[in-house]
């Protein structure tokens, strides 16, 4: 291998190492904020978790204040690649429409349920006043894409003639407030259990009610509750 060659893959291998190091150290900055709070949570806890030295962390993301910004991104960039995968299942072309929407809405709350979802909530409502700009971070790599993916899903429905509806935003909105709007009073922001069946019959639910105010097609519960 010429000289060249070699100086390009030791300066791949560098560029790599960097990034792995830089996603571990917010990996590990997203668990102690998480179970520290921002106000308890340390660059020395962080560094210590991360496996790394704490001058380290300084290098890659500055202060603990861009670190925090930071992983929440991070965080919410993990969640919402795991719900866009879900929304995707939901096609023009499923054969049973009511059994889709269900298989959807419970594939949704698993990710809503997850304990990265459930840190990330919890997070951003305890620091929004020392953060006011961190619900549009988040919210643009979070809710935002998944909102408009499931808004693309149920007008690619409409336009194939199996839902009712004018705005696709608008009942994206509501299938999703449908499906957790329940969840957080009954799971107590995620301290208390909500487990398979109670995902399940609250998909069931918003299905039912979701298709009852805007399926073009007569649809009966198939047994999936």
């Amino acid at each position: 291998m010429g000289r060249a060659k070699v100086a390009d893959a030791a300066g791949g291998a560098s560029t790599r190492g960097r990034i792995d190091k830089r996603r571990a150290i917010l990996d590990a900055a997203f668990v102690v904020f998480a179970r520290e709070g921002y106000a308890q949570a340390s660059i020395d806890l962080i560094a210590a978790e991360a496996g790394v030295a704490k001058p380290t962390i300084y290098n890659h993301l500055a202060g603990k204040e861009n670190l925090f910004r930071h992983a929440m991104a991070a965080a919410a960039d993990r969640t919402t690649a795991r719900t866009l995968t879900a929304v995707s299942r939901l096609t023009a072309d499923v054969p049973d429409l009511h059994l889709a929407f269900v298989e959807v809405g419970r594939a949704l709350l698993d990710c809503y349920c997850s304990a990265d979802s459930w840190a990330l909530r919890r997070l951003l409502h305890a620091e929004i006043v020392r953060f006011p700009d961190l619900f549009d971070l988040v919210g643009a790599s979070g809710p935002g894409q998944v909102a408009q993916a499931v808004a693309d899903r149920l007008a690619r429905l409409a336009l194939a003639g199996r839902l009712r509806l004018t705005d696709p935003v608008e009942a994206g909105e509501q299938f999703v407030a449908l499906l957790t709007g329940p969840v957080a009073g009954r799971s107590a922001l995620g301290t208390l259990p909500f487990d398979d069946v109670q995902r399940q019959a609250a998909a069931h639910s918003a299905t039912v009610t979701f298709l009852r105010a805007f399926g073009a097609e007569p649809t009966e519960p198939t047994g999936a509750a």
